[in-house]
């Protein structure tokens, strides 16, 4: 991506970008995850479902690398990144936001998202240190991408605020914004709507499918929010106790049994 406004390639639906197979996680003699299989799309939104305890971060902590499986593959661009070192996930394209707030909180809305653009530096100490010509080059595409994120995000009103000091709504599209500036084809968002009111959470939606169309991001998203994920994703996955209940349509999903009786408490009929 040469800039937040275009991106290239075409959306190919059909096309995964991530693969999962057969993912297990346990903790101890307990199973967070087991045997999760599922593909997202390239060029889709992607939603990830379940009630408290699925195992929903815990798996979008096995695709960013924080946590490793017990066993079971994951594929990125047809590569197998299960082995991958945590720090190289993003500069493979992957990009991720945090249910609780991953910012430098004492920095500015510019500096956090020029942070976020660390994993596309080449240059080491010593290359900082003699401020070598390719650094320079790369501090200035930093500075105009991070100033194109923030007229993307319509942030230009608050770039030289302090992130402590902004509502928690602004907030998060700095967090958005940072995530963002790595240049990411897959974005895992971790419940980007918990805190919002009715009104962000609109316009949150909106967002989403900007930065989706606009950017051709693929993003997976885990939401308790229902109305936010079935009016945004082509896609849903559901899961509790671990094991995906169903995926597919959204309305499909949501009508499923299995995925109503365990929002709901009951038995699958």
């Amino acid at each position: 991506m040469t800039g937040p406004i275009a991106a290239p390639g075409s959306i190919h639906r059909t096309t995964p970008l991530l693969s999962v197979r057969d993912l297990s996680l346990r903790f101890g003699g307990i199973h967070a995850l087991r045997e999760v299989c599922f593909d997202v799309p390239t060029g889709s939104i992607c939603g990830l479902i379940g009630p408290n305890g699925a195992g929903k971060t815990s798996l979008f902590n096995c695709l960013s690398r924080l946590y490793e499986p017990s066993s079971g593959e994951i594929e990125f661009r047809g590569e197998r990144i299960t082995s991958v070192a945590p720090h190289r996930v993003a500069q493979l394209g992957i990009g991720r936001t945090f249910q609780n707030l991953a910012l430098f909180r004492s920095l500015s809305v510019l500096d956090n998202i020029r942070i976020g653009r660390h994993c596309r530096s080449r240059g080491g100490f010593v290359a900082n240190a003699l401020r070598l010509p390719f650094v320079r080059d790369e501090r200035a595409q930093t500075q105009r991408q991070a100033h194109a994120l923030i007229e993307f995000l319509q942030l230009e009103s608050v770039v030289n605020e302090r992130v402590s000091d902004l509502p928690f709504g602004t907030q998060k599209r700095v967090e958005l914004g940072r995530a963002l500036a790595g240049e990411p084809t897959l974005l895992l968002l971790d419940e980007p709507a918990c805190g919002l009111n009715h009104e962000e959470v609109g316009r949150l939606g909106e967002l989403i499918r900007h930065v989706r169309d606009t950017l051709k991001i693929t993003v997976l998203l885990v939401e308790h929010h229902m109305g936010l994920v079935m009016s945004i994703s082509d896609h849903l996955i559901a899961l509790n106790f671990g094991r995906v209940l169903a995926q597919g349509a959204p309305q499909t999903v949501a009508g499923d049994p299995a995925v109503v009786a365990a929002y709901l408490g009951g038995e699958a009929a």
